[in-house]
């Protein structure tokens, strides 16, 4: 978070440096709030490149044994572009490497899921879920390893966590 502010404050230094220049170039003809809407115009355009590049970085930084199972775009008004051009702002992703399959059956299957959300300091959570291949029944499981019916949700066999995880 304190580079990504430092690169915003450097954007605007070089957006006013370009108003600057094109006042001396004009011999100081352009008018002098040029400076000012040219620097709040470069630190803007910083912080919009960075949401709209948030959803490639994450998953460039991820594992390999990481895959992306689910994606959402959320507009929000103090965002007004977001309107006209989405952006994903939340992925979930399956953890391939913890996927443990129930050895009496090979029916159920255990595994994590990580959920992130883009914010300035970025959000993640983690859950351990249980999966019924059979049925497609997916259960969130407690800390304490019980399942949780409350969040429990059918899946379909089209589903990119269901094809990730018992296929």
């Amino acid at each position: 978070m304190f580079w990504n502010f430092v690169a915003t404050i450097i954007c605007g230094l070089a957006a006013a440096g370009i108003a600057m220049s094109i006042r001396a170039a004009t011999a100081k003809k352009a008018p002098r709030w040029l400076i000012p809407v040219f620097a709040g115009l470069g630190m803007m355009g910083y912080q919009i490149y960075m949401e709209y590049n948030w959803y490639d970085q994450m998953t460039a930084r991820m594992p390999s044994e990481s895959v992306v199972v689910a994606t959402e775009s959320q507009a929000e008004f103090w965002r007004p572009w977001s309107f006209f051009f989405p952006q994903i702002n939340r992925i979930t992703v399956l953890d391939t490497s913890s996927i443990a399959r129930n050895p009496a059956n090979g029916d159920t299957a255990r595994f994590q899921l990580y959920h992130f959300r883009q914010t300035y300091g970025g959000r993640v959570s983690k859950g351990t879920w249980l999966l019924n291949c059979p049925s497609g029944e997916l259960v969130a499981l407690t800390d304490e390893g019980k399942p949780d019916t409350r969040e429990a949700r059918r899946l379909s066999g089209e589903d990119p966590l269901f094809r990730q995880v018992c296929d």
